[in-house]
């Protein structure tokens, strides 16, 4: 849910903010961040920060993996980084282009993003991200339900548009194309569930 209206919300407001508040802010429209993701959430951060760190560094990739909270800062062509209107912890990504490393955060778009949906989050991940993600050309976006076991894939085609999803279960393995890295979700399903 929106909070108060401002017209529109930037980066510059963003970084005003006392410490403690939590947002994002999409389309200039600042969204609460859920308080304290739940536990299983955190073990498949940590899973799959893992094995893409593991892939990374054994394959001498020039990328690196970074989970929330870590802001991903999104700018339109004529702005400058405090006229964003686009803010956003996105749960897992990776960044392959190392000029988009700042003390800021991330300025400009993953390679690829992973949500992992709470209830209080699925219409921000399901729609006003996928949506963010799409316009700003992230290659690969994954969305993982935690309670359901489903993960959807976006991959962007070659009209720079995402594709409808492949959809996935914690019974399959998944593909992060542009690393050449196959995930295996049994194992960490069965961590999950006996964690």
């Amino acid at each position: 849910m929106p909070l108060a209206a401002f017209n529109p919300f930037t980066f510059k407001d963003y970084l005003n903010l006392p410490d403690n508040t939590n947002i994002q802010v999409i389309d200039g429209v600042p969204y609460n961040m859920s308080p304290s993701p739940s536990r299983i959430h955190q073990k498949l951060i940590v899973e799959l920060v893992t094995i893409i760190n593991n892939h990374l560094k054994a394959n001498k990739l020039p990328c690196e993996v970074y989970s929330s909270p870590l802001d991903v800062i999104f700018i339109n062509e004529g702005e400058d980084i405090y006229s964003s209107k686009n803010i956003v912890q996105p749960d897992l990504f990776v960044v392959c282009d190392k000029s988009k490393l700042t003390d800021k955060g991330i300025v400009g778009s993953p390679d690829f993003i992973i949500e992992i949906v709470s209830p209080s989050s699925a219409a921000i991940d399901y729609v006003k991200k996928l949506n963010l993600y799409n316009q700003f050309k992230v290659k690969e976006y994954w969305i993982i339900n935690p309670n359901t076991f489903k993960i959807l894939v976006y991959k962007l085609q070659g009209n720079n548009e995402y594709a409808e999803p492949e959809q996935f279960t914690f019974d399959d393995k998944l593909k992060i194309e542009f690393l050449n890295l196959i995930i295996d979700f049994k194992p960490i399903k069965e961590g999950v569930i006996n964690a």
